[in-house]
C-alpha cells in the first residue's frame, strides 16, 4: 500500500482529536473519565502543586470541571487504576497490568552500571528486603515511616534518594510488582503488597516480550494520533520497546497500521498511522472537527515529547522548575495554551489555596508579532516555518478568558487577578475575567 501523506495540520489535529482534546468533550463524571483513560493509558504524577496536581490538571482539560472522588473511586475502590512507572510515575489501567509485567519481571537487568550497582545493592540488603515484605503482611497498608532501616549497605546517590533505603527499596518493590500504593492519606502513599492492591478481574497473564512490545506500541500510536519509531519509543512506557522497528513492520503486515509521509519531516524515517485512526482522517480537516481552548499541564501526555511538540507545532517548551529563579524564560509553573489546533501561548498561573486567588504571575503569546508579548526571544523558532501566526493568536482570546475562568472554578478559586503583563490581544477578554465573579 503506498504511504499516506500527511501535512502537519492534519497530524497535529489527529494527535489532538485522539487524546480527547478536540471533538465531544467527554462526559465529567466516572464514564468520562474512563473515556480519557483509555484514550492516553496513563496520567504522569508529580508533587508540584502549584495549580493543582498534574494528573488532576490532564483531566480537566479534557473534561471540565469533574469530582475528584470519582477519580479516587477508580483508583481505591474499584481499583480499575493503580500506579506505576510508566513513561514516568504514574497512574496506570489495570487492565494494562499484563504490559507492565514486562518491566516487573525482569527489574533490575543489571545490564547499564547503574543497574549493576542496583542489583549489588539489593542483594547486599536482602534483610531489608525481607523485613519490608514481612511487615507488610503483617501490619500493612504502611507509610514509609512504618519501616526500619535495616540497610547492611546504604544507597548513594548525588540525587534527593541518598540514605532514603527504605524509600529506595520500596521502589524497587513497587517496579518489581512485589509492592504497590495502596492508598495516599496526606499525599503520601501507603504500601501494600501487591496481591492484595490487585482485584480478582486482574489479568496476570504472562505474555512474551514481543507481544507487549506490539500491544504497547498499538496503544501508542493510537494515542499520538501519527508517529514515528522514536515518537513511539518516548510515549506510553518509555524506553521500553526493545525490536520497536520490526514489531512497527508487523503492524503493518497484519493490517493494523499504515505508513504515512509528513510535510516537513525526514523522508528517510517512516511515520506510521494505527488502523483505528484512519476514520478520523475524514474530519479532521473539515467542519466536523470540534477545536477547544484549553490550559495543558507542563507534563500533558500531547506534550510529553518536547522534539515532536517543535516538529509539529513549532513550539518550545521546557519547564523551568529546576532553572534559577533569574534564569527563568516564563515561570515557575507554565500551562501552555492550546486553540484549536495550534499552541498560542503559555500561562505562569499560581493558585494562593488561603486567599482563595488564582494569580496569573505571566502570560506570554506568540509569535513576538506587533503588539504581542512575545514567548521568548526565539519565539516562532523551530524546525516548523509555520508557528501561529499573529490572527491565530488574536482569535485565542475569548478562549484563553473561558479556560482561565474555567480553571479557577474547578480549583475553588474566588477570584481571579493578573499580577503580570497580558498580551495586547488578550488583554480586555482577561480583564473581564478579572472584573467578574468566579462562575
Amino acid at each position: 500500500m503506498r504511504p499516506l501523506d500527511l501535512d502537519r495540520r492534519t497530524v497535529r489535529r489527529l494527535a489532538i482529536t485522539r487524546q480527547r482534546l478536540a471533538g465531544p468533550r467527554p462526559a465529567a463524571d466516572a464514564d468520562g473519565l474512563r473515556e480519557v483513560l483509555r484514550a492516553l493509558r496513563c496520567l504522569q504524577l508529580d508533587p508540584v502543586a502549584v495549580v493543582a496536581r498534574s494528573h488532576l490538571l490532564v483531566l480537566w482539560s479534557r473534561v471540565g470541571r469533574f469530582d475528584r472522588a470519582d477519580l479516587d473511586a477508580l483508583l481505591w475502590d474499584e481499583r480499575w487504576l493503580f500506579e506505576y512507572w510508566a513513561h514516568a510515575a504514574s497512574i496506570v489501567l489495570t487492565e494494562d497490568y499484563a504490559l507492565h509485567r514486562g518491566l516487573m519481571r525482569r527489574y533490575p537487568r543489571g545490564v547499564s552500571a547503574y543497574g549493576r550497582r542496583l542489583v549489588a545493592w539489593v542483594e547486599a540488603n536482602a534483610e531489608l528486603r525481607e523485613h519490608v515484605l514481612q511487615r507488610l503482611e503483617d501490619k500493612g497498608p504502611l507509610p514509609v515511616g512504618g519501616f526500619e532501616d535495616r540497610s547492611a549497605l546504604p544507597w548513594e546517590s548525588g540525587g534527593w534518594t541518598k540514605g532514603r533505603n527504605v524509600e529506595r527499596m520500596l521502589d524497587l518493590l513497587w517496579t518489581q510488582g512485589r509492592v504497590m500504593v495502596a492508598g495516599r492519606e496526606g499525599g503520601k502513599r501507603l504500601w501494600d503488597l501487591a496481591e492484595r492492591c490487585l482485584p480478582e478481574r486482574t489479568d496476570r497473564t504472562e505474555l512474551p516480550d514481543a507481544d507487549i512490545v506490539s500491544l504497547s506500541a498499538e496503544h501508542a500510536l493510537r494515542a499520538l494520533g501519527a508517529g514515528r519509531a522514536r515518537d513511539v519509543a518516548n510515549h506510553f512506557v518509555r524506553d521500553r520497546y526493545d525490536a520497536l522497528p520490526e514489531a512497527l513492520e508487523r503492524l503493518v503486515a497484519d493490517g493494523r497500521a499504515v505508513r504515512a509521509r509528513v510535510e516537513g519531516a525526514d523522508p528517510g524515517e517512516p511515520w506510521f498511522v494505527h488502523a483505528d485512526v484512519l476514520p478520523l482522517l475524514e474530519t479532521v480537516g473539515g467542519e466536523a472537527w470540534g477545536p477547544r481552548t484549553v490550559l495543558l499541564s507542563p507534563f500533558d501526555n500531547l506534550l510529553c515529547d518536547r522534539e515532536r511538540t517543535e516538529l509539529l507545532w513549532g513550539f518550545r517548551f521546557r519547564t523551568e522548575m529546576y532553572v534559577p529563579k533569574a534564569r527563568r524564560e516564563f515561570g515557575y509553573y507554565v500551562l501552555p495554551v492550546l486553540h484549536g489546533d495550534r499552541l498560542v501561548g503559555r500561562i505562569a498561573p499560581r493558585f494562593d489555596r488561603r486567599r482563595g486567588v488564582l494569580d496569573l504571575e505571566n502570560v506570554y503569546a506568540e509569535p513576538g508579532a506587533a503588539g504581542v508579548r512575545a514567548a521568548g526571544p526565539d519565539a516562532g523558532a523551530g524546525p516548523s516555518p509555520d508557528p501561529a501566526s499573529a490572527e491565530e493568536v488574536a482569535d485565542a482570546a475569548e478562549g484563553v478568558a473561558g479556560a482561565v475562568a474555567d480553571l479557577a472554578g474547578f480549583l475553588g478559586a474566588r477570584e481571579v487577578v493578573c499580577s503580570g503583563a497580558v498580551p495586547a490581544p488578550w488583554r480586555e477578554a482577561l480583564r473581564r475575567v478579572e472584573a467578574a465573579p468566579v462562575p
